[in-house]
């Protein structure tokens, strides 16, 4: 049985129309081990009762420039905004793996894109001298299905929404125990890249974990970064001041743009979370113009330049005095152990975490999958769009959706391993299954702040594209309301 037929998800906010059709061959690539085939999630067959990966046939090269099409087809198919079109037309015209070369037209200009290359996103390519639109196409292989999102600048994607929306209508994009870049024991070693690189490539959420160095001393703000009772390096303790000045550096460079920080206390003393809290409030969130520090969630406005403080810590008691005694940062203290789904202060959380065995891979996908669907039944109460501008509906809570998990003392369930099949899966889940039910009562689409381990490897960065690309419908929305 071949390849299903042709389908086209726009999930951009413009009308799309495929135009040209060309076909071509090309010859195959042998994968060259295992990092080339976890970074592709079209060669990727997830499980969803094992958890199980298995490459899905061998690595297609990109087309040459001489490379010549045995068929060329014109034709007339239209995707709306949001829809998905299930087109007839054959993928496998003369052999599983033809690569299609489809031409769509927005506004009487055209773009191209390719199926089935080494890479799984790619941009559109504008056929005209002065494009008006970007686009970004993800290719899910054994789906037939591509999916093509507005193109963001993901230096600054915040920019293009409104000052008056609320952070907990977006989708954001996040790290799971952020700054764990550094050499380390594969259990506490979570992330590809350094958190100046997150940064730069759209993640707008860091969870942090920080041990006071001297907590006795009220003078002393030493804080070091950790992973549960470990150092997050081989080569030494990395200072929490460096991590916030990397963080100020690249809001002062992109004043349109917040970083939530969640931040926990973890590693081996005697230290507490009240030490904790007063640390940070004695010698770092000591300035309103930098530093987000009210119970409330805040409007994109509030916070552009600034670290949102999100708190997974007790409070000091004369800090639970602090705005008309509401207490002091947005609170996510204590949601529930391995959870499925907590509503918690002022979150919302998927944090099943204990994937004790690899068959647990499946299970934890299904969790994530599900918490997406809530936060995209969402409609963000934007003033003057969704709600009323004088009395607003007040913001839901922040959705967030981890999709880290591990377990120690099993290879197959370090961070890296399970990132490797469960990030595919998500990111394939929402190119082709997040928000397409159908009626009058559908959301925004987003899907909150997502939380992940193990991104930008070998330049992969597309779940948070795809994040980021959940956020078209609200801006939709409030480009309409503008006009």
């Amino acid at each position: 049985m071949g390849p299903p037929p042709l389908a086209i998800r726009n999930l951009s906010s413009t009308p799309l129309e495929l135009k040209v059709i060309e076909r071509f061959e090309i010859p195959h690539v042998e994968p060259k081990g295992f990092a080339n085939i976890s970074r592709n999630v079209t060669h990727f067959v997830v499980s969803n009762t094992t958890g199980n990966v298995a490459p899905e046939g061998p690595q297609f090269a990109p087309l040459t420039v001489n490379a010549q099409s045995y068929g060329q087809q014109e034709v007339s198919i239209r995707i709306d905004p949001f829809t998905t079109n299930r087109t007839d037309v054959n993928t496998a015209e003369r052999t599983e793996k033809d690569v299609l070369r489809l031409t769509f037209e927005c506004d009487g200009q055209r773009y191209r894109v390719d199926t089935r290359t080494t890479r799984q996103s790619q941009e559109l390519t504008p056929l005209d001298p002065d494009p008006r639109k970007q686009y970004t196409a993800i290719w899910i292989d054994k789906e037939s299905h591509l999916a093509i999102y507005s193109s963001a600048n993901m230096n600054c994607w915040m920019k293009e929404m409104a000052d008056a929306t609320p952070l907990s209508g977006l989708s954001i994009p996040g790290t799971h125990n952020s700054p764990t870049h550094h050499k380390a024991l594969p259990s506490v070693r979570c992330q590809a890249v350094s958190p100046k690189e997150q940064l730069r490539n759209g993640v707008r959420f860091f969870d942090i974990r920080v041990q006071p160095e001297k907590p006795e001393d009220p003078n002393n703000d030493g804080l070091a970064l950790v992973h549960g009772v470990f150092p997050i390096s081989l080569t030494g303790a990395k200072p929490f001041r460096k991590l916030v000045n990397d963080i100020f550096d690249f809001l002062r460079e992109n004043p349109s743009e917040t970083l939530i920080m969640s931040v926990k206390r973890e590693g081996p003393g005697e230290h507490t979370d009240e030490q904790l809290s007063n640390i940070l409030h004695q010698h770092y969130a000591t300035d309103p113009a930098l530093w987000y520090t009210e119970p409330r969630i805040p409007s994109l406005g509030d916070v552009r330049g600034k670290i949102v403080l999100m708190r997974r810590f007790a409070l000091a008691e004369p800090l639970t005095h602090e705005h008309d005694n509401a207490g002091w940062c947005l609170d996510a203290q204590n949601w529930a152990y391995n959870t499925p789904c907590d509503n918690h202060g002022n979150v919302c959380v998927q944090d099943f975490c204990e994937v004790l065995e690899t068959e647990n891979i499946g299970k934890k996908i299904d969790f994530c999958c599900e918490h997406f669907e809530r936060a995209g039944a969402q409609v963000c109460p934007v003033p003057g769009i969704t709600t009323d501008a004088v009395n607003p509906v007040p913001p839901g809570p922040l959705y967030l959706n981890f999709l880290s998990a591990s377990n120690f003392w099993k290879v197959g369930c370090w961070p890296e391993r399970i990132a490797a099949k469960l990030n595919p899966a998500v990111t394939e889940f929402l190119c082709t299954k997040h928000d397409t039910a159908e009626g009058d009562n559908k959301g925004d689409g987003g899907v909150g702040i997502v939380v992940t381990d193990w991104v930008g490897k070998d330049g992969d960065w597309d779940l948070i594209r795809c994040i980021v690309g959940m956020n078209s419908r609200l801006e939709l929305r409030e480009r309409q309301q503008q006009q």
